[in-house]
């Protein structure tokens, strides 16, 4: 009877929940349609049915690198390095493990808030979770210091060129100007507020877990999982007795392993860098361009225009150009290994180093080649439930674009706040932004889309344009640190073996004190900063 129990109580898994959100929105859009109400286009059978086949074609590039990053920690795993490492981390820092927790957690949040640093992310779930049981805590601290660090980061974004870089160009093309510096000294007070909040609420319940393995949120199905994965199969006694004498030892060639290992990280982290953004070309060095002008005739000119708009446009009597672009010359030094310059690369170049770095890990760590194939096989298809899971976060976004049900929500909200004083208009403001976050998890999609609406909103009634940014990164960034419909969330439990239930228990006093924090210190902004002159 026990057993089944338990079996009733079982958490939905990520998929079930997506599936359930996916039907559930796509009814909601039925019942709209129907009521006759204008913007929405009820969803199509089809249409439900294919949203997760054309999320996985929008999510194609994370997806590869996802499964290459799992054929490549694989043969990290397979040289013994990983372990040995994460032993030897551990046993130097003693009774000082909690110090890990700040200090990776600022870390991951400079990469948040410089260049919103969030599916990157994915790599580090397994890691962080491997050393964290290992120091004595649990998978979800682990989890919590990549999520919580990174996103406290995006939320209070600086220089975030897919936050606020993508918002300010947005205000650019509607004709208007914000003041960089006011976006930067609020972005780094919502940073610093935030992951402050953070840590110390990570740290409490690391400590907690250390001294007490009972006070996990883990279910006893998670905590077997944990145990399983990261091979902690001796008594806490046995470990204590032996800790003295069991002084982690590494071969050389596991050395030069994880130095490897190491350097490929912190290539990618700068790789994914915007440095020409923040004002630093050394990456761009060597490169050169020439304009290349190219004749065009109407048929050309007729062909492109209705490519783009889906129209049709008829020209009278001859017509005729010249296209003009830009080509590459000479690459960029940095270019030689993927011909993208660091901090360009996307997933596609990351794709390439990973398996790069795979091959010659394996030559360092003297894997042969059978065993090569087979650990990378086995490594990338562990990593096939979190590809699908972010396949399928991404069909729920490539609904609502269909339907037309996220820029509806986005357009009546706007006109419902207009003739608000600031007090009313900044915290309701908020809330928007959180709802629609849900359906958009994209920061940059989320800022072309509603920048020009809500920023326009905030300068036509005479209020701080800077704040409206602020506005939109705050509570897209919060939600991102618990929707269901971001891959990196999802994908990233999935490596941790959490189920997203488990984080939201974990984490929902976190997000409603960060949501009010967040809301209180955006409110006096847009009290006390001017508005749009």
């Amino acid at each position: 009877m026990a057993d089944t129990k338990k079996k009733k109580r079982a958490s939905l898994s990520s998929f079930t929940i997506l599936l359930i959100i996916l039907v559930v929105l796509a009814i909601v859009t039925v019942i709209m349609s129907l009521a006759g109400v204008e913007g929405i286009e009820g969803a199509t059978l089809s249409g439900v049915l294919t949203a997760p086949v054309f999320g996985f074609q929008d999510a194609i590039g994370v997806c590869l690198f996802v499964m290459i990053l799992g054929g490549f920690l694989g043969i990290i795993t397979e040289t013994g390095a990983l372990d040995a490492g994460i032993a030897a981390l551990v046993h130097k820092l003693k009774g000082n493990e909690l110090v890990l927790i700040p200090i990776l957690m600022i870390i991951f949040s400079i990469g948040g808030t410089t260049y919103g640093m969030c599916e990157e992310t994915v790599p580090f779930y397994l890691l962080l979770a491997a050393t964290m049981v290992a120091a004595g805590f649990d998978s979800l601290t682990g989890a919590a210091v990549v999520l919580l660090g990174a996103g406290c980061g995006v939320l209070g974004s600086t220089v975030n060129p897919f936050a606020v870089g993508v918002a300010v160009d947005a205000l650019a093309g509607v004709g208007i100007a914000v003041n960089q510096a006011t976006i930067i000294a609020l972005g780094a007070i919502l940073w610093i507020v935030t992951i402050a909040i953070s840590i110390v609420f990570v740290m409490r319940y690391a400590k907690k877990v250390k001294e007490d393995k009972g006070s996990t949120f883990l279910s006893l199905q998670e905590q077997q999982d944990m145990m399983q994965e990261w091979g902690l199969n001796e008594s806490e006694d046995e470990a204590a007795a032996g800790d003295a004498a069991a002084t982690p030892k590494m071969t050389a060639r596991q050395k030069w392993s994880l130095i490897v290992f190491a350097l490929t990280f912190v290539v990618m982290i700068v790789s994914f860098i915007p440095w020409t953004d923040l004002g630093f070309d050394g990456f761009e060095a060597g490169a050169t361009y020439e304009e290349v002008a190219t004749p065009v005739d109407g048929e050309e000119i007729v062909a492109v225009y209705d490519e783009a708009t889906e129209s049709s446009l008829a020209l009278e009597g001859d017509a005729a150009g010249v296209a003009v672009a830009e080509e590459e010359v000479t690459p960029a030094w940095s270019s030689f290994l993927t011909g993208v310059p660091l901090g360009g690369w996307y997933f596609d170049e990351a794709s390439t180093w990973f398996l790069l770095m795979a091959l010659i890990i394996g030559i360092i760590g003297g894997v042969s080649e059978a065993r090569f194939v087979k650990a990378f096989i086995n490594g990338a298809a562990d990593m096939m439930s979190v590809v699908l899971i972010i396949a399928l976060a991404r069909s729920i976004t490539v609904l609502m674009a269909q339907t037309g049900l996220d820029m509806w929500i986005l357009e009546n909200a706007a006109n419902a706040l207009s003739g608000m004083s600031a007090i009313i208009f900044a915290p309701l403001s908020f809330l928007l932004y959180i709802v629609l976050s849900f359906l958009i998890p994209s920061s940059s999609g989320m800022a072309t889309v509603s920048m020009p609406i809500m920023g326009g909103l905030a300068s036509n009634l005479n209020f701080s344009v800077e704040t409206m940014v602020m506005i939109y990164s705050a509570g897209n960034g919060l939600v991102n640190l618990f929707t269901p419909t971001s891959g990196a969330i999802m994908g990233g439990l999935a490596l941790a073996k959490i189920e997203y239930s488990t984080w939201l228990k974990f984490g929902a006093k976190l997000f409603v004190i960060l949501g009010v924090v967040c809301m209180v210190i955006l409110t006096a902004a847009m009290m006390i900063l001017p508005g749009a002159a």
